[in-house]
């Protein structure tokens, strides 16, 4: 994959591989679960994935069965699958860290200084600060 990572289809598509070989419409179903919904894999998208990560070398056919009359594919994540996808998700998790970070660095907190780092004015009987 690139140096600036991979699609969100195609991480999916290898996390559901990381456990077992599958045919697509497992795959559909696993990235469903583990995406609680956030990516829905059409099958023309799913197959379009899948041809490129094995283009990469990131999959591979593990076997051809006949179910119902009709041919089903199953694949496997090869070691390179596994090591794209394992620095794939210790780069997200970086930067989940880093923007997490940014976030808690520059959110005011409850009891401190209100914007600007002066003190709160709150008017009193002859319109001071109290």
């Amino acid at each position: 994959m690139t140096p600036r990572g991979m699609t969100q289809a195609a991480f999916f598509v290898l996390t559901a591989l990381v456990d077992q070989p599958r045919h697509g419409y497992g795959i559909v179903q696993v990235v469903d679960e583990l995406s609680e919904g956030h990516v829905q894999l059409r099958i023309g998208t799913l197959y379009g994935v899948l041809d490129r990560l094995a283009a990469d070398g990131l999959i591979e056919l593990d076997r051809e069965e006949v179910q119902q009359g009709r041919l089903r594919r199953y694949y496997r994540l090869t070691d390179a699958g596994g090591a794209a996808l394992s620095a794939e998700a210790q780069r997200m998790a970086a930067g989940a860290r880093a923007a997490t970070e940014r976030i808690a660095a520059h959110r005011p907190s409850a009891a401190g200084p209100a914007p600007g780092g002066g003190s709160v004015r709150r008017p009193g009987l002859a319109g001071g600060t109290a």
